[in-house]
């Protein structure tokens, strides 16, 4: 497993997105959402960021043993307990609201080594600059079902009467949940009958 072979099929994924010019190693650092610098430390050691290349899969739905080993998903497939799932939903939207939330149906899966992530994750798009800086408009977000303590912080996943958000949550006293946005020209709303759905462990921006 070479790691500028996977570098250089990264970039061939990536080409379009960068336009017609050429594709560069900080474009390459850019998609994995890490530093050039950080890029380059892993390039000289070798050192294969699998985290990282198992999200940028899960946001292009691309199988990542194909990426690392050229094995086509059909032949993991009949070994799924060996790995975990994250079920991309394509047509859910957080953050600005609008529509129901539906985790049964209209789904992509991709694979992921449970080596690498342990857990079954969801993703869904994001719109809206509410969570700016930290979530930016047309960023994916994968989300840990599970996870739906917001006593331990964090930024969740809510399904409320006015749509779906993503936002941090504060617990209050009379039992409604406080929605708090990152981008201060946001101000924070106060909801009733809401739904955690998940906590947000994993941004590709």
């Amino acid at each position: 497993m070479e790691f500028d072979k996977i570098i250089e099929k990264i970039k061939d994924i990536i080409s379009e997105e960068v336009g017609e010019r050429k594709v560069l190693n900080k474009d390459v650092a850019k998609a994995l959402g890490v530093t050039p610098e950080h890029l380059s430390m892993l390039k000289k050691r070798n050192k294969i960021p699998f985290e990282e290349l198992a999200y940028f899969c899960a946001k292009r739905k691309i199988s990542l043993n194909w990426l690392l080993f050229d094995q086509q998903i059909e032949n993991i497939a009949p070994q799924t307990e060996k790995f975990a799932k994250i079920r991309y939903f394509k047509d859910i939207n957080a953050s600005a609201g609008g529509g129901a939330i539906n985790f049964d149906e209209n789904y992509e899966i991709l694979y992921i080594d449970k080596k690498i992530i342990n857990k079954d994750l969801d993703a869904i798009n994001v719109i809206g600059d509410s969570m700016e800086p930290t979530i930016k408009d047309g960023s994916i977000i994968f989300i840990d079902r599970n996870d739906k303590n917001v006593q331990n912080g964090g930024i969740f996943v809510i399904a409320t009467t006015a749509g779906v958000f993503v936002k941090r949550v504060n617990l209050k006293s009379n039992g409604k949940i406080e929605l708090i946005s990152d981008n201060k020209l946001y101000p924070n709303e106060t909801v009733e009958d809401a739904k955690i759905i998940g906590k947000v462990v994993k941004i590709m921006n």
